[in-house]
């Protein structure tokens, strides 16, 4: 596979979709190299097409709320581009309203529920702890749906 920085990749896509701007995010799924390999596997093989994050982070890093629309790289565990998801749809829910179907479409355990919060929980508290915030049940998730960007995965593997 050939390395290529995130602000390459960005540019290829731009040259086989015009009008797109200079802007994008590039990121990896979890909280550890390994973590991002198997989500990015769930991704890549379809099971993934929904993802979560702690409404609070978006404010603790003045980063903006993921929107309809919007594009992102998605890295592995090396921090190597692997592809494109688009954002489909966008809901904002405290954790305790996330629904089985979000968390189903989250590709990840047993698809189900209870898994989900017990992984979420888990992952929000974490980063809830860094930022010595007490995470609960009423704090807001911003449930995401996506999909992968047609060829866009081909784009890492060529020369």
């Amino acid at each position: 596979m050939v390395h290529l920085s995130a602000a390459d990749y960005w540019r290829r896509f731009q040259e086989k979709n015009s009008g797109l701007s200079d802007q994008f995010q590039a990121w990896s799924f979890g909280d550890s190299p390994q973590q991002a390999d198997e989500l990015l596997a769930l991704v890549l093989s379809g099971k993934k097409v929904g993802t979560a994050s702690l409404y609070q982070l978006y404010r603790w890093t003045n980063e903006p709320l993921p929107q309809v629309g919007d594009y992102s790289i998605i890295l592995d565990g090396a921090q190597q581009p692997r592809c494109i998801i688009q954002t489909t749809k966008i809901d904002v829910v405290p954790f305790a309203d996330v629904t089985a179907a979000h968390a189903a479409a989250e590709g990840e355990g047993d698809l189900s529920l209870d898994y989900w919060r017990e992984v979420h929980w888990q992952f929000f508290s974490h980063e809830s702890a860094a930022a010595r915030y007490q995470f609960n049940e009423q704090d807001l998730v911003v449930c995401e749906l996506f999909k992968v960007v047609p060829g866009s995965v081909a784009l890492a593997q060529t020369d």
